[in-house]
């Protein structure tokens, strides 16, 4: 399979498992060294098991996903490097409320052996021109 391919599929794999709120499968696609950069948190998170822990907290105070979909993808190959782009719908419950985002995100995928890992992410509001 092409790499360009591998890295969409890999991208799929990773909004399908965060759009079925399926945490583990979520943070499988990504490195233990991945880092996260979202517009809703005051600092990055500089780990995997940084996010997971924030996650758990969200979940324990009523966060689930309830759907998300991407759009407008884009890859770019950079060596064992890849950066996807896209825009995300996504459907979310807080404490009870449902509230719809409209965000774009940057992936960084890194190659390890046959496999594309997230290792960055970063997430952002979509302005309006």
């Amino acid at each position: 399979m092409d790499q360009t391919l591998q890295v969409r599929q890999a991208a799929a794999d990773l909004v399908a498992a965060f759009a079925s709120n399926d945490t583990a499968r979520y943070f499988a696609c990504f490195s233990e060294d991945a880092t996260f950069l979202f517009h809703t948190l005051a600092q990055p998170l500089l780990s995997r098991r940084a996010y997971e822990l924030l996650w758990a907290d969200w979940q324990a105070e009523g966060f689930a996903v309830l759907d998300c979909q991407s759009s407008n993808a884009t890859v770019s190959l950079q060596g064992d490097v890849a950066i996807f782009m896209h825009d995300v719908a996504t459907h979310i419950r807080i404490a009870g409320e449902a509230h719809q985002l409209a965000e774009r995100e940057t992936i960084v995928f890194r190659r390890q052996g046959d496999t594309w890992l997230a290792c960055h992410e970063h997430l952002s509001t979509v302005t309006q021109a």
